[in-house]
């Protein structure tokens, strides 16, 4: 207390001594000002970057999770994990193993009042004010007009993206377009919900407005929009809005909800935008490696192909306050063992495993009687499954960085007994995956995991980008829409094209479900798979179901696997999913410090 005292009257000392050009009125040395930012090119990207680093995609849909170690360097607003994992979980894809206790509440009893680790919206109106404040102080810039142009083209991407992250959370929310002051009106404070589909209105017109600004493509930082991201979100979120028109109802006056008879136009945006992307021939399906399954494996590895429109990129270097850019999705995902036994992260189900057709159309769906009748090489069980299986999922006998995935639990004996420790003649009872005998359903995910990169390290960290958009979906999206404008023959070479770079049999026609289906096994545990049945609105009968796993028990005779089904893998009690919950709360702390604003029905 002593040392503070007498540093107050040092200060007051030198305050007293100063003529009228006192300290207090000079400007901080330590704060840059408003005014220099505008007149710096490097500032202003600076100031521009902190929007992008704050944005939900790039904490990967979870920015709730990091509350916990937010005190570590390493657990930073930009390297959240923990989303990716999550929004699997929450879907009908995997379970989460190591951290899972961060979605059991979201899973076992739905999304509550509080909201949960979801959620999206102090950090979105903060990189809200960050980009509104970007896009006044540009205005009254004097920095040449094209770096203007694309600038204020991206910070209004930004912005747009932001919001439609808001509103397949919530429906509508606050629309604000800029800076607030302390000094602005109460009404303007405290602002009311727009409704879904003002804001679904204003992403769309956003769009419009900026592609023309915007490059045709990205040639070196792929993580800034072109006009290939712009048309990309534009098409991804007029087809969620003609989905919610289709599918939802309209509640709140119109601040939930869509009319049932707007349902074509926006299906008709989404198919426009699409198009426009196909027309340009910027983008194309990967399909460069004539091995499918490693086709497939490096749409993901390889940067800047052919297929991807917007990435995160990674540089492996772990992530500090001071910089770097590392990703930990390989060491988090990659098989066992790894340092902290953090390896197999996300668990996919059987059922997910069966979504994969055979190469010749037929149904990947396994006959749990015949399964564990008899025993089975991994070569027997998966023969002609579709590539994209192999390149999105990892399961026993798996190749991996020069030996294989082993995590039998169990040795057949020749007497027929079962050992479950130990081992038996040379032969370990349990594979090295086997860390912990409850652990996995029998499968790993094998999309994004590099098996070059070394994933045995603590915290390793990976180069691998993230895509945010890339032609797979666009071409998915377009045969959504062109299905329910009836264009169903549009919709049918669409899927087929899909299915032809897999490597499996076309589809002589299309419908509803079948475009569905395609949807969820192209882009699985790519972070679409959740928010897909919401817009649909068949979560409620999708999510609330109990789902299955394998267990591999090694033959001492033969090397061959007696197959055990592991029913009810997430418990006795399925997972849930309230017809409320197609809309997150709004909260009562956020409605006791905003009195404007209307809580979302059930909450």
């Amino acid at each position: 207390m002593k040392r503070i005292k007498n540093i107050i009257l040092v200060a007051l000392s030198v305050v007293s001594l100063s003529s009228c050009d006192s300290i207090l009125d000079r400007a901080p040395l330590d704060i840059i000002s408003d005014e220099q930012v505008y007149k710096d090119q490097a500032l202003a990207d600076r100031k521009l970057d902190l929007a992008y680093t704050k944005m939900t995609v790039m904490l990967n849909e979870c920015p709730k999770i990091r509350n916990a170690k937010e005190n570590s360097t390493w657990y930073t607003e930009t390297d959240n994990w923990h989303g990716p994992f999550i929004v699997n979980e929450l879907a009908d894809e995997a379970v989460v193993h190591w951290i899972k206790n961060h979605s059991t509440e979201a899973k076992a009893v739905g999304i509550t009042n509080s909201g949960g680790i979801l959620e999206w919206w102090e950090n979105a109106y903060e990189i809200n004010r960050v980009l509104n404040e970007f896009l006044e102080g540009m205005s009254t810039s004097s920095f040449p007009d094209k770096y203007k142009e694309e600038r204020v083209a991206e910070a209004r991407f930004l912005r747009a993206f932001n919001y439609f992250f808001m509103v397949k959370r919530y429906g509508g929310v606050p629309l604000i377009l800029h800076s607030q002051k302390i000094s602005d009106p109460g009404s303007e404070l405290f602002a009311k919900r727009s409704s879904e589909k003002d804001i679904y209105d204003f992403i769309l017109s956003e769009m419009d407005d900026i592609v023309g600004s915007l490059p045709a493509r990205a040639q070196t930082e792929l993580g800034r929009p072109s006009k290939g991201a712009a048309m990309a979100l534009k098409a991804r979120a007029a087809l969620y809005a003609g989905s919610i028109a289709q599918n939802g109802t309209v509640q709140l006056n119109g601040l939930l909800g869509i009319d049932t008879s707007l349902a074509k136009d926006y299906y008709q945006k989404a198919y426009d935008a699409c198009k426009q992307i196909m027309t340009w021939n910027e983008y194309s399906l990967y399909n460069a490696d004539a091995d499918k399954v490693t086709n497939f494996k490096n749409i993901f590895l390889k940067k800047n192909n052919s297929e991807v429109i917007m990435m995160i990129q990674h540089d492996a270097v772990q992530r500090t306050p001071s910089g770097g850019n590392g990703w930990v999705w390989d060491f988090f995902q990659c098989p066992h063992p790894q340092a902290w036994g953090a390896g197999n992260q996300n668990a996919p189900y059987l059922e997910m495993a069966e979504e994969f057709e055979h190469i010749d159309g037929t149904p990947g769906t396994l006959d749990k009687t015949t399964l564990e009748s008899r025993l089975w090489s991994m070569d027997e069980l998966w023969a002609n499954k579709d590539p994209r299986f192999f390149a999105s999922i990892w399961m026993q006998d798996t190749p991996w960085q020069g030996g294989k995935v082993d995590f039998h639990n169990g040795l057949l004996l020749p007497d027929g007994t079962v050992k479950m420790d130990g081992a038996y003649e040379g032969v370990a009872a349990n594979g090295d995956q086997m860390v912990d005998k409850s652990y996995g359903t029998g499968f790993g995910v094998m999309k994004y995991l590099d098996e070059s990169h070394n994933n045995k390290g603590e915290r390793e960290t990976s180069s691998t980008d993230y895509i945010i958009f890339r032609y797979g979906e666009v071409l998915l999206n377009f045969a959504e829409a062109a299905f329910e404008l009836g264009k169903t023959a549009e919709a049918l070479d669409a899927i087929n094209k899909i299915r032809s770079r897999a490597g499996i049999a076309a589809l002589s026609s299309v419908n509803r479900d079948q475009i569905r289906h395609e949807r969820k096994v192209e882009l699985a545990f790519e972070g679409h798979r959740y928010w897909d049945l919401r817009r649909w609105r068949i979560a409620k009968d999708v999510i609330p179901v109990n789902r299955s796993g394998l267990r591999y028990i090694l033959d001492y005779n033969t090397r061959k696997y007696q197959i055990k089904v592991l029913e009810n893998y997430d418990g006795v009690t399925p997972p849930v999913f309230e017809t409320r919950n197609y809309y997150f709360p709004i909260t009562a702390n956020r409605i006791s410090n905003n009195k404007n604003l209307v809580e979302n029905p059930g909450y």
